[in-house]
């Protein structure tokens, strides 16, 4: 199915873009993506409860996060590469069958009780290599799904589809998990498989590129993000911000031992950034970001600390689902932001190498915040932990208005 988008005169596209947007190619991924976040979501939350329930440690939770960042570290930048050579939806499906493959080592772990530490975090290093290679994949193939004028909007319905299996993903997960572990494990196979399948089915033209592969053109990515300081600005705004404030690896230990729930419990604590993002992302694919992109952008992740900061010092299970709905809406305005930022400002035979060094820099603030949260609490206390992460968070906003004077004063998504 295929329909024409009229673009205005004053659009900004690029020379050899396709006007003709094929609506069946961007729903298909779209829905994979869909399904492939539930599964993933789903099998953390189950992994997460699985290790504090083996070992009861703040150390151990953390030490998940890191056993997935530094293969994906390692990773990324070959990755990247190979994005811009490769077909990135194959690419997509191979990472969905390394995931099901771990959620099928889990389910038989589990059921035949040798579901150890060691376990756990050798299957962490197996999610860290297929976060590696989807991360710069998936975001490079959305810029060729849709027009460039359409590319804010699409970045926000593409959000929206991520908040909502962020949202029903770790509920489900934590509802399942209560009635046994291999009911989450046997349904994230399920899902992770569907993605595969789906993206499978996604069609769009691909042209490998002509010149041979180099060590220059492995490293290109990182030199053409240190000299766009809009670009730099944005994503290491996100780095620093999640890697202080984030506090995922630590809901275990809030839902058991400060708010007093239980796997159902963590399953809605993981879900509730979900929540805020999906209603923030809904906004703006109804009234997309024109104006202040980039003021607005640093607001957010003020908001976002302050939230954090109020999530660390509640005992109320109610106003810390509150606090994390504050967290997630104004964290997908910056994840929408800087995605449409990036891309718009990339020509897409760099797209994958660049997707590659911002993927870096989310896996940087996701997982090696992970394990941040888990050493700095078994220093303060899971409390200390997120109080100091919020209020760092926050610091950090405001010094890059000073730092990033480019991004602070960027006033629409395109360039001047």
């Amino acid at each position: 199915m295929k329909f024409l988008i009229r673009q205005p005169s004053n659009d900004l596209q690029h020379p050899h873009e396709p006007r003709l947007l094929d609506q069946t190619a961007f729903v298909r991924f779209w829905l994979a993506r869909l399904s492939g976040i539930m599964g993933n979501q789903m099998l953390m939350v189950a992994v997460a409860w699985h290790m504090y329930d083996i070992t009861a440690s703040a150390w151990d939770l953390g030490l998940v996060g890191l056993f997935q960042f530094v293969p994906a570290l390692l990773m990324t930048l070959p990755a990247g590469h190979l994005a811009d050579r490769v077909h990135r939806g194959r690419i997509f499906a191979c990472c969905m069958a390394l995931q099901a493959a771990v959620a099928t080592l889990m389910l038989v772990s589990s059921s035949q009780g040798f579901a150890t530490r060691e376990l756990i975090l050798g299957l962490a290093v197996m999610l860290g290599v297929a976060r590696a290679f989807q991360m710069p994949a998936q975001q490079a193939l959305i810029p060729l799904l849709v027009p460039a004028s359409l590319l804010p909007r699409a970045f926000a319905i593409s959000s929206t589809g991520m908040e909502m299996a962020i949202i029903g993903g770790p509920a489900l997960g934590g509802l399942l998990y209560a009635l046994g572990p291999r009911y989450v494990y046997v349904t994230c196979m399920a899902l992770l498989l569907g993605a595969g399948a789906l993206t499978l089915l996604v069609r769009y033209r691909h042209k490998p590129p002509q010149a041979a592969a180099t060590w220059q053109s492995l490293f290109a990515g990182i030199g053409f993000v240190w000299q766009r300081k809009v670009i730099l600005g944005a994503t290491s705004l996100d780095l620093f911000a999640v890697l202080l404030g984030g506090a995922t690896a630590l809901l275990p230990i809030y839902a058991k031992d400060i708010l007093h729930t239980g796997p159902a419990g963590l399953g809605l604590l993981r879900s509730a950034p979900a929540v805020g993002a999906l209603a923030m992302s809904l906004a703006l694919t109804r009234w997309p970001l024109r104006r202040r992109v980039g003021p607005r952008l640093l607001i957010a992740v003020g908001v976002f600390g302050l939230a954090m900061l109020v999530f660390g010092l509640s005992t109320s299970f109610w106003l810390s689902l509150l606090a994390l709905v504050v967290t997630g809406a104004a964290d997908c305005i910056s994840v929408v932001t800087r995605n449409t930022l990036v891309q718009l400002e990339t020509p897409d035979e760099m797209r994958g190498r660049v997707s590659a060094v911002n993927s870096i820099f989310i896996g940087a603030s996701n997982q090696l915040g992970e394990f941040e949260s888990g050493a700095t609490a078994a220093l303060w206390g899971p409390v200390g932990s997120v109080v100091m992460g919020g209020v760092g968070t926050m610091l950090v906003a405001g010094l890059w208005f000073r730092l990033f004077p480019a991004l602070a004063q960027r006033d629409h998504m395109e360039k001047a």
